[in-house]
């Protein structure tokens, strides 16, 4: 699996405009399962994405708006999340977060250069969702 999934991130790494890593986290686990970056990053930053990225899908809060929205619009299915993109601009970079359609779960994370078209790197990010996926 690991092997697979590694070179489904490289090659999204090589397909999303200026992207200089993907991760792949496990909500459910907490757990970071795989990453490419194309920059040695400091081991402190790796360590801390899969919580970061629980904190922004599953937060408090998160969950609260999800749970009110469900109830306003009368849903009762609890499986389902309202959040399935979070896009984050920093300084230098573009962070994309995006749940998976299949394993809502899972989310992939892709860092590029702020310098690219955003437009164009959301548009590679969800094609290469599918593919990612495909190799769990």
């Amino acid at each position: 699996m690991t092997t697979s999934l590694d070179n489904a991130l490289q090659k999204a790494v090589t397909n999303v405009p200026e992207c200089v890593a993907a991760g792949y986290v496990d909500l459910s686990t907490g757990m970071l399962l795989a990453i490419k970056t194309v920059d040695s990053h400091p081991d402190e930053v790796i360590e801390l994405l899969a919580a970061a990225t629980a904190d922004l899908f599953q937060g408090n809060n998160v969950t609260l708006i999800e749970s009110m929205f469900k109830k306003s619009r009368g849903l009762a299915n609890n499986d389902h999340h309202y959040f399935q993109e979070i896009i984050v601009n920093s300084d230098n970079l573009i962070h994309v977060f995006m749940r998976g359609k299949q394993y809502s779960d899972h989310v992939t994370t892709f860092v590029c250069r702020k310098s690219a078209n955003l437009g164009m790197v959301l548009t590679k990010a969800r094609s290469s969702l599918p593919d990612i996926e495909a190799n769990l």
